[in-house]
């Protein structure tokens, strides 16, 4: 799927990300963890090509992203941002389909494959019912639910996700990280997400990455990465880990 070979990316004279090396494979999903500032939103937006990387190289697929069109990158991985403001109205349903671009079609010319492919995916968020809303008369939760929708729509084989249960409420969080896992499992798709919730992340995903000042501190299993140790030094809090009764996951509990 992708593999990321010693990516490093600057902002001006600062170094954001250093020296990232890892591969994403087909059917995983990594959480991506760390503090504010860590990198972990500059990093995601490179491995599509949004930000450019100063040294080092991000494959798809076995081939330079750069050597892909814009287009063919649009159909192959999908974003959900925490950036989701629409500048100018827009239906719902017509954002989900906007997510069908890549694949052939364009506003006003939508096929009944691909309005049917977005109502499934509205469907699935818990948003049949917004079609004929405007994106901007939607609440936060609601509009990151119709956001990971267009994801959904994209059909695309790599998810990147940016804090997509910033909004959610218990109930819509899990139900996210289920989708994801789902399409994860049943389309041999891939997804990184980002979030600061450690007890999700271990639940659902199969790997977890931490970073550090733009720097891979931890990469493993959830198990192996949420030690006390590490989210101390990280995070710089005590933490306490158990097993989740029902699923036997690693779980953090914070000292305070």
């Amino acid at each position: 799927m992708l593999r990321i070979v010693n990516i490093s990316i600057k902002y001006g004279p600062c170094d954001v990300v250093r020296g990232v090396t890892f591969d994403l494979h087909a059917g995983e999903i990594i959480a991506l963890l760390g503090p504010n500032g860590a990198g972990k939103t500059t990093l995601i937006r490179s491995l599509n090509g949004t930000i450019p990387i100063v040294s080092g190289e991000v494959l798809m697929d076995g081939a330079p992203l750069h050597s892909y069109s814009r287009r063919e990158i649009a159909r192959r991985i999908a974003v959900v941002a925490q950036e989701n403001e629409t500048k100018f109205p827009v239906t719902v349903i017509e954002y989900v389909l906007a997510g069908r671009f890549a694949n052939g079609s364009a506003f006003g010319w939508e096929s009944a494959s691909d309005i049917e492919i977005a109502r499934h995916a509205l469907l699935e968020c818990d948003v049949a019912d917004f079609g004929d809303r405007l994106m901007n008369e939607l609440s936060g939760g609601e509009r990151q639910r119709v956001v990971l929708a267009r994801a959904l729509a994209t059909d695309a084989r790599v998810l990147l996700l940016d804090e997509p249960t910033a909004n959610l409420d218990l109930a819509h969080q899990a139900m996210m990280f289920r989708l994801v896992r789902e399409r994860c499992r049943g389309c041999e798709a891939s997804a990184i997400v980002i979030t600061h919730d450690l007890n999700l992340a271990a639940e659902f995903a199969d790997r977890a990455m931490l970073l550090r000042g733009g720097e891979v501190f931890a990469l493993g299993t959830p198990e192996e990465v949420l030690t006390p140790s590490n989210v101390n030094e990280v995070y710089g809090v005590q933490v306490l880990l158990d097993a989740n009764p029902a699923s036997g996951k690693v779980r953090v509990t914070t000292v305070y």
